[in-house]
């Protein structure tokens, strides 16, 4: 919104250049009009007007039943700030991330005291994007935030296929008697798409009952990307995906930031790639999530998902 402020002010050469650098008109008897902006802080490249948006991208600060280290509700918050830093353009894809048209939401008001409400308010938001033909991509969070969004992504998409990208196979039923944990995200996934609609990818830390149980319902993956390719064959072009990505698939040498880093994950190029090849399908909600800042002071974790984040707004199909 623009408004116009009427400043009175006198003529001082100490003023003058402050003055100059807003183009305002210095005059005794004249007022300065200044043309102000509100401010609001945006991802890089991310201010389309939500009518001409194809994409939205919003912020789930939530992080209440982290099991380990908190901190990823302040992920998005950094992640827009810290966003300035890379450029517009992509050499990996050779694009611009403004050839996009993308809305930035902003971070939802979650409540950290109430789980099933917080993840209530996240479906809420997600059904408005939908509902306005829109791409959702969140920003957690822990991971426990991808399954508000993915109840209301399976609501307008039957037969929702599910790509997971993690270090932890979140498949308990629960965690301490947590049903809502995001060690157990996945397993209330599962409770909605059912069997043969999970894939993992990068799975190296899960309790062996996980590994056990996910034998007969979900495909997973241990420690790399191999058979990628595969799966996205046999998933094919039509059907709806929906695509999670948890930061901690990385290397903790790559991205230490993070709240339960596991040691023996991906390469930043290795999670490039696999990004460049599951975007070739028909992704209708994605999320990145558990990026901790606080536990990375020089900043290299933020600087990581923001990169992702670019690269993977640029490469969504669109629709």
């Amino acid at each position: 919104m623009i408004e116009l402020f009427s400043l009175p002010i006198k003529r001082e050469k100490s003023f003058n250049k402050r003055i100059n650098t807003t183009n305002s008109i210095l005059n005794k008897t004249e007022t300065v009009i200044q043309i102000m902006k509100q401010n609001i802080e945006t991802f890089i490249g991310c201010d389309s007007e939500y009518e001409n948006s194809e994409i939205v991208i919003f912020g789930a600060p939530f992080d209440s039943t982290t099991s380990y280290r908190p901190g990823t509700r302040f992920a998005s918050k950094t992640m827009r700030a810290e966003s300035f830093g890379l450029e517009l353009y992509s050499p990996y894809q050779d694009a611009e991330i403004t050839d996009r048209a993308v809305f930035d939401g902003g971070d939802l008001e979650l409540c950290f005291g109430d789980t099933e409400s917080a993840l209530d308010d996240i479906t809420k938001f997600t059904r408005a994007i939908l509902r306005d033909g829109k791409l959702p991509v969140m920003i957690g969070g822990e991971h426990l935030v991808t399954l508000g969004a993915v109840r209301a992504v399976a609501e307008k998409y039957q037969n929702l296929h599910i790509i997971h990208f993690d270090a932890h196979a979140d498949l308990r039923d629960d965690y301490l008697g947590a049903k809502l944990s995001h060690a157990a995200v996945i397993h209330r996934v599962w409770d909605i798409v059912g069997d043969g609609k999970i894939y993992q990818f990068g799975i190296r830390s899960g309790d062996k009952s996980e590994f056990e149980w996910g034998k007969t319902h979900v495909f997973t993956r241990k420690f790399d990307f191999s058979g990628l390719e595969n799966v996205i064959e046999n998933i094919g072009s039509d059907v709806p995906v929906y695509f999670t990505i948890d930061l901690d698939v990385l290397d903790p040498s790559v991205f230490p930031g993070t709240g339960t880093p596991e040691a023996g994950g991906v390469s930043f190029m290795q999670l490039l790639e696999a990004i460049l090849k599951v975007t070739k399908l028909n992704i209708v909600g994605c999320d990145v999530n558990e990026l901790s800042p606080v536990y990375d002071q020089s900043g290299v974790s933020t600087a990581v998902a923001c990169k992702i984040l670019r690269e993977l707004l640029i490469a969504l199909p669109k629709k």
